[in-house]
């Protein structure tokens, strides 16, 4: 396939249809509503009918809406509403006020308040209100609310990561992930919104992280800490493969905040937003690409070494759509975009259905499907197509 079709509106928008046709209409929970995000990557069989994950149905519903936006199929609108529809009468505890994590149908299972679920919400509800759906705005000015009253910490320019059910504790762990997609969903916001207050505060979480907090010799950005704000090395040192907090530095979280480095610039542009973009994918590609058998290991030690070597879909993903965005500053990184593309079709990309494996060894075997409670309806890929076809689409 020539490097330059990756390029090709037609191709990406295409792309983007083919996501999210490998989840539609199978995603549609007929039975106690919203999604079934458990869906096998290889024929898209469902293997768990019943767990719903508030991630999975947030990013369903952004997933959905960009459908809306690039005037996709028309079952795209159905679909979003549908989600929109379940994060309010399924996920949301009128009783304490926040979204509950995971249910098993309508039941909830699990209640803990997490500021990266909330995030999501908010994500979902910036691009439905940005597709015209009605109950966008309300959902994403519902779910900020709970992290501007309960996460945000005014003084540390950061969120903390989770509560109990009725509030009544806030954990010590703070952690990267929740605050880097909270920064995303602040940016969505403001581009469904115009509204200052949210370009306002993802520019203070992002200067947070990728300047103060990063290590001022390498520039890298290690993901945990504790209440003040210290670096934990030690946390999670003995489950290296933590679904949402691994231990070690991560390689696709930095490619992610460099894109999101270049969303902010595109806004509320600043000096140091791309020079520090380009360091941090730069970072990525020294620390975490493999050499031998391409591209980026999961996390590495601080010395540089694979911790968990093999290869995740969503970390290619994410460079996909950074390499995009630079590519707008430097052509140079067009080489890295397509580069990137080749290794996603080569490997990654199923090429029965379009959709995306989420994990592969290091030298790209497959252990077979990954199963467990899904939140990745496709978000990663479909997500950074889009940016793709903004950024190549002038």
């Amino acid at each position: 396939m020539s490097a330059s079709l990756f390029r090709n509106p037609v191709w990406l928008r295409q792309h983007v249809r083919d996501v999210l046709s490998f989840y539609h209409p199978a995603i549609l929970d007929t039975h106690y509503g919203g999604y079934v995000a458990q869906l096998d990557e290889r024929d898209g069989h469902i293997y768990d009918a019943r767990t719903k994950h508030l991630v999975a149905t947030a990013r369903a519903v952004h997933n959905f809406s960009v459908g809306v936006m690039l005037d996709g199929p028309v079952w795209c609108l159905p679909a979003a509403e549908r989600g929109l529809s379940f994060l309010k009468n399924g996920h949301w505890d009128d009783t304490h006020e926040g979204y509950d994590w995971i249910l098993e149908g309508r039941d909830t299972v699990d209640a803990t308040r997490h500021c990266y679920g909330h995030a999501f919400v908010v994500l979902a509800g910036a691009r439905a209100h940005q597709a015209g759906i009605s109950g966008g705005r309300e959902t994403l000015e519902r779910a900020f609310e709970v992290i501007d009253e309960r996460f945000w910490e005014e003084s540390n320019g950061l969120c903390a990561d989770e509560a109990t059910a009725d509030w009544s504790e806030l954990s010590s762990y703070r952690g990267l992930n929740a605050n880097m997609h909270t920064c995303e969903a602040l940016l969505a916001a403001y581009e469904a919104t115009d509204e200052n207050r949210y370009i306002d505060q993802a520019g203070v979480i992002a200067s947070t992280v990728t300047r103060e907090l990063a290590e001022s010799e390498t520039g890298r950005i290690w993901e945990h800490f504790t209440e003040d704000w210290d670096p934990d090395f030690e946390y999670n040192r003995e489950e290296p493969a933590h679904q949402f907090r691994p231990w070690g530095y991560q390689p696709g979280h930095h490619v992610e905040w460099a894109k999101l480095l270049l969303v902010l610039h595109e806004h509320d542009p600043e000096s140091w937003q791309v020079p520090r973009a380009t360091e941090l994918f730069e970072t990525a590609v020294d620390m975490g690409w493999d050499d031998d058998h391409g591209g980026f290991y999961y996390t590495v030690d601080r010395d540089g070494k694979p911790v968990v070597a093999d290869k995740y879909g969503w970390a290619h993903a994410e460079g996909i759509g950074a390499a995009a965005l630079l590519a707008q500053q430097d052509d140079a990184y067009v080489e890295w975009y397509d580069r990137l593309w080749e290794y996603a079709d080569a490997h990654f990309i199923n090429p029965r259905h379009g959709n995306w494996y989420g994990r592969l060894s290091r030298d790209h075997e497959r252990d077979g499907p990954n199963h467990g409670v899904a939140v990745e309806p496709g978000y990663h890929p479909l997500n950074n197509a889009w940016v793709a076809l903004e950024a190549f689409s002038g």
